[in-house]
């Protein structure tokens, strides 16, 4: 649907020719046609949201979380096995604005989250802590994190809304 800017489905014209060359690109391959992003990228936090949830009943893994570093979506990408790496790291400068601002902030406040997360378990683990709230703050950053993973695979999919600050604050709160 076109605007009176020329914006074409909330794509401004300058962003036009290299987003539809590369929704060409992109057709028939697990890269989103829409936002040219692609949900793999996504397998870089289920990862350690999978070892955070371990934690409660092997809390000797927390070593292992403390070595997981937040990944830009380029970088995932040029490490991946993903059979289209790099297409999707091409892709990625063409992505148009509306979905490339909210995804962003999504995976900053991801990436907070879960840095922070385990800087807090280890320090609660490390200091012999209780176990219940253990299993409670990992409980709290795996749901918050999980929101997060959902909010950015619905922006690959084509939504342009990241969470408010509140919205995570309420989930760690349970």
């Amino acid at each position: 649907m076109a605007s009176g800017d020329g914006t074409v489905d909330g794509i401004p014209p300058e962003e036009r020719p290299g987003y539809e060359e590369y929704r060409a690109k992109v057709e028939g391959t697990n890269i989103s046609t829409q936002t040219l992003l692609a949900t793999d990228y996504l397998n870089h936090f289920n990862e350690i949201v999978m070892l955070i949830d371990m934690l409660p009943d092997m809390p000797e893994l927390v070593g292992e979380c403390k070595g997981w570093l937040p990944k830009s979506y380029t970088e995932h990408f040029a490490q991946s096995s993903f059979s289209d790496r790099q297409l999707a790291i091409e892709s990625y400068s063409r992505v148009p604005a509306r979905y490339r601002r909210p995804f962003e902030e999504t995976i900053a406040q991801l990436n907070t989250l879960i840095t922070g997360g385990i800087a807090r378990l280890d320090g609660d683990i490390a200091a012999g802590g209780d176990p219940e709230l253990l299993r409670q703050t990992c409980i709290g950053i795996s749901r918050a994190a999980q929101a997060l993973m959902d909010c950015a695979s619905a922006i690959i999919h084509g939504s342009d809304r990241a969470m408010a600050q509140i919205e995570i604050d309420s989930l760690l709160r349970g």
